[in-house]
């Protein structure tokens, strides 16, 4: 058996810093995942006036409930969707004039709903080029408060950010959900924000934040449960191969671990408990059709091992996923077509058939980090696989190439 220590969750760091920036004292987070969407968001805190320090394996942020310390200041998210959807509703509780922009991937990317829900709320928030899309302007005074209506079924980081920003507010913060795509990211939220010191209540679409604030806390950062799905597949996969992941078990508040769900559906033995998931190969793996809207981050994954399974894999609800870094459909499909297996997409589907992936072949990436660790896992079986842009791995793991090639090489 192979034991992988993964990096910590980015989803959680990310919230983590939001939490700790907007908190009265100095919050400690242990062992936050150091990878370029986490480092621009760390970054974008210390241009907005807070102060973050890095050691390496804790990071300490000085909490600054009234805002940023900054009047002014210009923030580049880099590809961080996170960084870009989470820090202009933060600054928007302080009092200041601060610019966002992003990377030409990240400015394709949607924020609409989320501007909308803030100038709801009375934040001047401009758009510099496409509205709903990056750059744009925050002319903070604060928020008051109130009650508002949210299509979060493009992100549910929308509900998120708002959630984020209601302890910050003088009244409080009401949010009615119409529509909602990967929920367990927002029970991650729920849970973290109470640790920190809020009250949220939930009742049906209807989410009821207190203006209580936030209280600084040593927080420890999980596994990234979506990172450790690369290694969970590689071992349902591979006959005679298993892996633990420890700290990742049945307390985790990611979402993504249901992922492990799927491949035991699929024939894979897994084990979850108290200190970690373990996944078994049993040398089969089924085809299945499988809702993956709440775990959609993972729908990649499943596409890398399904020609290898005995019937077709049938991956529903995930239209989402054509607004992630790439078209992550669209992607998974013309890759597997590329190592000569056929595949059927619709709006919110697709559809592989079993077959044997050929190469060699390169991997289009569309420069999402996804794609490039998905079918690093297909690689496994399949002879002369590339990718154009193996690097872009940076974003979430820039160790991954070194630690996906040595646990493929542990007996």
């Amino acid at each position: 058996m192979t034991v992988i220590d993964i990096p910590g969750s980015k989803s959680v760091t990310a919230r983590a810093l939001f939490l700790a920036a907007a908190a009265q004292g100095t919050t400690t987070l242990l062992r936050p995942l150091v990878s370029d969407d986490t480092e621009g968001f760390a970054e974008g805190l210390g241009s907005l006036g807070y102060v973050v320090r890095r050691e390496s394996d804790a990071w300490h942020i000085e909490g600054r409930p009234a805002g940023p310390g900054a009047d002014t200041a210009d923030v580049y998210c880099r590809d961080g969707a996170t960084t870009a959807r989470f820090l202009p509703t933060l600054v928007a509780a302080g009092h200041g004039t601060y610019r966002f922009d992003a990377s030409p991937q990240m400015r394709r990317r949607p924020l609409g709903p989320l501007s909308t829900a803030l100038r709801t709320l009375g934040v001047d928030l401009r758009h510099g080029g496409k509205d709903g899309h990056h750059p744009l302007d925050v002319h903070a005074h604060g928020v008051k408060g109130g009650a508002l209506t949210l299509d979060a079924g493009q992100s549910s980081q929308y509900l998120t950010a708002l959630l984020m920003l209601g302890p910050l507010t003088a009244e409080g913060l009401d949010v009615t959900v119409t529509d909602l795509v990967s929920e367990p990211y927002v029970e991650i939220t729920l849970a973290m924000m109470r640790s920190f010191g809020a009250e949220v209540t939930q009742e049906g679409r209807t989410y009821r934040v207190a203006p209580t604030g936030y209280r600084a806390r040593t927080y420890g950062i999980e596994p990234d449960a979506s990172t450790a799905s690369y290694f969970f597949a590689a071992a349902a996969l591979e006959p005679g191969r298993s892996v633990t992941v420890p700290g990742l078990g049945t307390g985790a508040l990611q979402g993504d671990l249901g992922f492990v769900d799927v491949l035991r559906r699929m024939g894979a033995d897994v084990e979850i408990t108290d200190a970690g998931t373990t996944v078994r190969s049993t040398g089969t793996l089924r085809g299945l059709t499988v809702n993956m809207r709440d775990i959609s981050d993972t729908m990649p994954t499943l596409a890398a091992i399904a020609p290898f399974a005995d019937g077709p894999v049938r991956i529903e609800d995930v239209a989402n996923t054509r607004v992630k870094e790439c078209d992550r459909l669209d992607a998974c499909a013309e890759n597997l077509r590329r190592l000569g297996i056929t595949v059927e997409t619709g709006p919110d589907w697709i559809e592989i058939h079993p077959g044997t992936p050929t190469g060699p072949a390169e991997i289009a990436t569309h420069g999402d980090h996804r794609i490039v660790m998905s079918f690093a896992v297909t690689a496994l079986r399949t002879a002369g696989i590339t990718f154009d842009d193996p690097g872009c791995v940076k974003k979430t793991f820039p160790d991954f190439h070194r630690v996906f090639d040595a646990f493929v090489h542990t007996p």
